[in-house]
């Protein structure tokens, strides 16, 4: 019965977030917040209807967030077509190195000092928290592939690479505690977590990236009837990414970013950069398109990312609805700790202030781009999935349970206060600075 009930919710929201997405678009609230207050509404807290403890299922709720979070990061690797040497790539770059190792120091100055945790719990609650999310920013995210917009560009980057960056921090945390492996002084932390799988990722996904959209185009072009079949490419070049980055000890997350990066690049090679896909495929006529597309490089490239891009842009909607759903299903009376009255306020209003501030340092932006990305870090299902990670490999049930409802708490406050700030505060923006940019 209450599997029937899901259903009809289920399809109902799906149903109204379709025909009224663009009636909600101007106003201050986001999909994700919608989708937080339906689960919180059919969950413990409301009408109970769905019996999910992040404890007791932290293995099927680890599936689900990695499933998730690496279909959006495929996806946010297919809309950065910017070229590596680029300056802009400076943003991300910094504010996941840089101002990763700050965020995860402050948290964990903040779980030690104000929360009483023992020091590996401190580091490992740092990594939890540290990471932005990539499924629950897409109001704030590059616009189009192509799209160099400082502040977009940097945030969307940052989201993508940070959710690598932050499980050697997760490891390390975890090694404190005695649940894994570091090697006298560290040795096998900064050999293994650190030298050897965030650089060993970025190549398994560069690499398959590459190779499998080459080998593609080639069949595509030696044999028309290849052509489609961009769901069952995406999911694959997924799936081979993540699963040889595990196979090989190097971090998923980063293969799977880096394969949609490659894929991406690839095709702004042919097309060039100052060209989009759109405006390649635009010139071709639609009787001519089937034959352009089995012969000619440009288009068939363009053809093939911009069929990606909308296909993973779906699924990662989809995925959006279910995790929040999960989420508020998941938020009660039991896992709202009164810390979070003054943790909340310091992670937003100080430690991510602080951390992108020094992070951006000597970069080319101006102090509102710097406001906004201090603003915009958005917690959400990564932080979601590492914690679910800890759990399951092992983290302590009293432990589990605070960090478990400090961690629901960030992300739904994150969700209320960035959802309700996002439209207003990116209206003012684009009419502000992005045509003078342009």
């Amino acid at each position: 019965m209450v599997i029937t009930v899901w259903f009809v919710i289920i399809g109902l929201l799906l149903v109204v977030m379709a025909v009224a997405r663009t009636l909600l678009k101007p106003l201050p609230i986001s999909t994700p917040l919608l989708y937080l207050i339906v689960g919180i509404v059919a969950g413990e807290a409301g009408f109970d209807l769905l019996a999910l403890d992040p404890f007791d299922d932290a293995e099927l709720l680890e599936r689900v967030t990695e499933i998730a979070v690496i279909v959006s990061l495929f996806t946010a690797g297919l809309k950065l077509r910017v070229p590596l040497r680029d300056a802009v790539w400076r943003l991300p770059v910094s504010l996941a190195s840089v101002g990763m190792v700050i965020t995860v120091g402050l948290i964990g100055l903040a779980g030690y000092h104000g929360l009483g945790m023992s020091i590996g719990a401190a580091v490992l609650f740092g990594a939890v928290l540290a990471p932005t999310d990539p499924v629950l920013a897409s109001d704030i995210q590059v616009t189009q592939p192509g799209d160099r917009e400082r502040l977009r560009f940097a945030l969307t980057g940052e989201a993508s690479i940070n959710d690598g960056t932050a499980f050697p921090f997760v490891m390390l945390g975890l090694g404190l505690m005695g649940l894994h492996e570091l090697g006298s002084s560290w040795s096998r932390w900064w050999l293994v977590d650190v030298a050897w799988a965030i650089p060993g990722g970025l190549a398994v996904g560069f690499g398959f990236g590459t190779a499998i959209g080459l080998l593609v185009l080639h069949l595509r072009r030696k044999h028309p009837e290849v052509i489609g079949g961009e769901d069952f490419l995406a999911i694959g070049l997924i799936a081979i990414s993540y699963g040889v980055a595990i196979l090989l000890h190097t971090y998923g997350f980063l293969a799977v970013f880096a394969a949609g990066l490659a894929m991406r690049m690839i095709e702004a090679q042919a097309v060039g950069h100052e060209n989009s896909p759109h405006d390649v495929l635009e010139e071709v006529a639609e009787d001519d398109m089937d034959e352009r597309l089995a012969t000619d490089e440009g288009v068939a490239r363009a053809h093939m990312t911009r069929s990606l891009l909308h296909f993973n842009e779906q699924l990662e909607r989809l995925g959006e609805v279910g995790i929040m759903l999960l989420i508020g299903a998941m938020i009660s009376t039991r896992y709202l700790p009164m810390a979070a009255l003054w943790f909340v306020p310091v992670l937003f209003l100080v430690i991510r202030p602080v951390a992108a501030g020094i992070g951006l340092l000597g970069t080319e932006t101006t102090w509102v781009q710097r406001v906004f990305i201090s603003w915009f870090g958005v917690r959400g299902i990564g932080s979601l999935y590492y914690l679910m990670y800890a759990v399951v490999h092992g983290l302590e049930e009293d432990v589990a349970r605070d960090m478990i409802g400090l961690t629901l708490t960030v992300i739904a406050s994150s969700v209320v206060i960035h959802g309700i700030t996002v439209t207003p505060m990116m209206n003012w923006y684009n009419q502000r600075y992005r045509p003078a940019e342009r």
